[in-house]
């Protein structure tokens, strides 16, 4: 039984390698319908595509006053699965005189995020998105922690 079952696991190694085999031969002889794509070439020509569903790093966008839309609610950082958020909160003085709850950083650290998307689905205030950045390569890790809120922004009115 044993000597059995080890020939068929060989042939069906086989029969594999040869449809790979068999699958590369035919786009050597039909170059036209090669579908690898060359890289940083086709990055210089314009001619990078990548899928719409394709997921590279969180930013917090900003708008022209240097406003954004993030509360402090933390659910991002709570919905992250290995802890690659961490929301440093601080309490501002409203004009009212009362103490309201704001970030004062947002650091996200490239390095530990697996482009999982939670913490944008987790958003309340759609404050954080995914870009389609993917060259994170770096020489110093300590590059890869970023600071996402601009120095001296602010939440944006309206949000709460």
């Amino acid at each position: 039984m044993f000597i059995v079952d080890y020939i068929k696991e060989v042939f069906g190694a086989i029969k594999s390698l040869g449809t790979g085999m068999r699958r590369t031969f035919w786009y050597f002889v039909h170059p036209k319908e090669i579908i690898t794509e060359q890289y940083p070439e086709n990055k210089e020509n314009g001619q990078l595509i990548l899928a719409e569903r394709f997921r590279g790093e969180v930013v917090m966008p900003h708008d022209e006053n240097n406003e954004h839309a993030c509360t402090g609610c933390t659910a991002c950082e709570l919905a992250c699965p290995n802890g690659t958020i961490k929301i440093v909160t601080k309490f501002d003085i409203t004009p009212e005189g009362k103490k309201k709850k704001a970030i004062d950083q947002f650091v996200y650290r490239l390095e530990m995020c697996t482009m999982c998307n939670l913490c944008v689905e987790a958003c309340p205030s759609d404050a954080i998105i995914m870009t389609n950045d993917f060259e994170h390569s770096v020489y110093d890790r300590n590059e890869l922690t970023k600071i996402l809120n601009k120095p001296g922004s602010k939440i944006r009115d309206g949000i709460e």
